[in-house]
């Protein structure tokens, strides 16, 4: 696997915020032939329990989920952005901190040479779950705005309800920071 500074700034190489769903010279055969490699690796690996899936208007190509209990740690899942061929894996049904916990030593070798052989760059998702500070608005950037914009309503917010107590919002302030997560594998 690439050393973690190199990985930094290869995904800030390929932000472009003109760009979001996909790069400017996206080749869509390579796209396509990468995800077939990567899918038929993982089809040999983990059986019919898996199954491949596209994207539409998503800065992710295609997603491979395997059912509960047939991969690493309970249900896995990897996916191929739009962008640089990244390629990142996770446990469960979301990018947190335990999803990328739950992936094998073993696996992530066995998945950054599979990767490589398809022309892919693994990259960790406990990588992808570091803030995002680069140019490109993302969905987040989009809730965090539609907040803004209800709290410059007044106390009473719209219509007279009234705001969420400070719990609330200094969860909402945490849900509301973008990682390069939403830049490469996220809806657009």
């Amino acid at each position: 696997m690439l050393p973690l500074d190199e990985l930094r700034t290869l995904l800030n190489e390929h932000d472009d915020p003109l760009h979001r769903e996909r790069p400017r010279d996206f080749d869509k055969e390579a796209s396509a032939r990468r995800f077939a490699l990567l899918t038929a690796a993982l089809e040999r690996r983990f059986g019919p329990s898996g199954g491949a899936g596209l994207y539409q208007d998503a800065s992710v190509y295609g997603r491979f989920s395997v059912a509960d209990g047939a991969g690493p740690a309970g249900r896995l899942w990897v996916e191929l952005s739009n962008f640089g061929g990244f390629v990142t894996a996770g446990t469960g049904t979301d990018w947190s901190a335990d999803t990328a916990a739950g992936l094998s030593a073993e696996f992530v070798t066995w998945l950054d040479e599979v990767c490589t052989a398809a022309g892919c760059v693994f990259v960790p998702l406990e990588l992808l779950l570091e803030p995002y500070d680069g140019p490109t608005p993302t969905l987040v950037d989009d809730d965090r705005f539609f907040l803004e914009t209800l709290a410059a309503l007044g106390p009473d917010g719209p219509e007279g309800t009234e705001d969420a107590d400070d719990a609330d919002e200094e969860e909402d302030e945490e849900d509301l920071q973008a990682v390069w997560c939403h830049r490469y594998f996220d809806y657009v």
